[in-house]
C-alpha cells in the first residue's frame, strides 16, 4: 500500500509534458482575384475546397500525424480539384499538354524532394515526397521523374486526365495574343492569367516539426520545358525548425531570382524578425519594385501564421496555434 501511495504521489508531482501547438496554412494561388471577376457560385466553390483541404490536413495534425503528412494530404485535395493550377485543372503548355512541378521540405532535418516537368504522375506532391524519402537526390525531372514514381508504386495516368475546358480556352486566348503580336509579347503577368494558381501548404505538428510543400501546373503556354519556382527549394518552398516554413505562389521567375522562401526564413533566423515583418519586407519591398507578383504563406515554430501578398487576392486558409480559422480570397479580408 505504501508503495502504491508513493507511486501516486510521484506521478501527481510530475509535471505533464505540454504538447507542442499545431497549426496549418494553405494557399491556392495569387493573382488578379476580385469580387467583380468571381461569381458568388464560384467563390463558394473555392471557399468550400479550401476549407476541405484545411480541415483534412489539420485532422492529421490533431491525430498526432507529422507535418509532412499533413502537407501531403492538404495539397492532394487541391491537386484533385479542377479549381486550381495543380494536377487536375493544371494549365496547358504551348504544345497542349501538362508539365507538373512540386516540392516538399522538412524543417527538422532539412531533407527535401522535388519533381519538375512530370506528365504521367497523378500526384506530383507525392512524387516529390518519394524523391525525398526514397532516393539520394533532391530533384528529378521529366520522364525520369515519372519512371521513378511509377517504379515506386505511385499511380500513373494519361496526361489528358489533367485537361479542363477552362484551361484549354485560356491557352487559346494566350496563343492568339502572342501570334497577333508576332510572338513579341512576353509571357508576363499581363499576358498569362494568374487567377487560378499554384497550391501549397505549411504545417507544424505536435513534435514541433515544420514542413512545407508546393505543387503547380506552371504557366499557361509555357515552352521549352520552362520550370518556375515551385519545385525549387529555397525559391518556392522552404522549411527550417529554427525559423519558419514557407510556400510561395506567383510569377516564378521573380521568386527564383530572389530566393523568396529561403530569404524570408533567413531574415527570421538571423535578424530575429517576426514572420510578419520578414514576409512583408520580401513581398512588398523586394518583389513589388521588381514587378514580381504573388504571395506566400508562412508558419513559425510557435504556430504563428502570416500570409502576405502583393496581388489583388490570394486563395488562402489557415488554423493557427490558438485554433483561429481563416478562409479568405480577396485583398481586404
Amino acid at each position: 500500500m505504501k508503495k502504491i501511495l508513493l507511486f501516486l504521489s510521484v506521478l501527481l508531482a510530475t509535471p505533464a509534458i505540454a504538447e507542442n501547438p499545431i497549426a496549418l496554412a494553405i494557399h491556392g494561388g495569387a493573382g488578379t482575384i476580385t469580387k467583380a471577376k468571381l461569381t458568388d457560385e464560384k467563390e463558394a466553390q473555392y471557399r468550400a475546397k479550401l476549407s476541405e483541404s484545411l480541415n483534412a490536413g489539420y485532422l492529421v495534425l490533431k491525430n498526432g500525424g507529422t507535418s509532412e503528412d499533413a502537407v501531403i494530404v492538404a495539397i492532394q485535395i487541391m491537386e484533385d480539384s479542377p479549381l486550381f493550377n495543380a494536377g487536375v485543372g493544371a494549365v496547358f503548355t504551348w504544345e497542349e499538354e501538362h508539365e507538373l512541378d512540386a516540392s516538399i521540405m522538412r524543417g527538422h532535418d532539412k531533407q527535401a524532394g522535388a519533381v519538375a516537368g512530370v506528365k504521367r504522375t497523378k500526384s506530383p506532391i507525392a512524387a516529390a515526397q518519394l524523391v525525398m524519402n526514397n532516393s539520394v537526390h533532391v530533384m528529378l525531372s521529366g520522364d525520369g521523374a515519372d519512371t521513378f514514381a511509377g517504379e515506386n508504386g505511385l499511380e500513373m495516368v494519361d496526361n489528358s486526365i489533367f485537361d479542363t475546358e477552362r484551361r484549354k480556352q485560356a491557352l487559346e486566348k494566350v496563343k492568339k495574343k502572342l501570334i497577333k503580336n508576332d510572338h513579341a509579347m512576353s509571357l508576363d503577368a499581363d499576358t498569362v492569367d494568374y487567377k487560378f494558381g499554384t497550391v501549397g501548404a505549411v504545417a507544424l505538428d505536435k513534435q514541433g516539426n515544420l514542413a512545407a510543400g508546393t505543387s503547380t501546373g506552371g504557366m499557361t503556354a509555357k515552352r521549352w520545358g520552362r520550370i518556375g519556382d515551385s519545385p525549387i527549394i529555397g525559391a518556392g518552398t522552404w522549411a527550417d525548425n529554427q525559423s519558419c516554413a514557407v510556400s510561395a505562389t506567383g510569377h516564378g521567375e521573380y521568386f527564383i531570382r530572389h530566393q523568396v522562401a529561403a530569404d524570408i526564413c533567413s531574415r527570421v533566423k538571423y535578424t530575429g524578425k517576426s514572420i510578419e515583418q520578414a514576409g512583408n519586407e520580401v513581398i512588398h519591398q523586394v518583389l513589388s519594385p521588381q514587378a514580381g507578383s504573388g504571395g506566400v504563406i508562412i508558419l513559425d515554430p510557435k504556430g504563428n501564421i502570416s500570409m502576405p501578398f502583393n496581388s489583388e487576392g490570394m486563395y488562402r486558409a489557415s488554423i493557427d496555434a490558438n485554433g483561429k480559422v481563416t478562409v479568405a480570397i480577396f485583398g481586404k479580408e
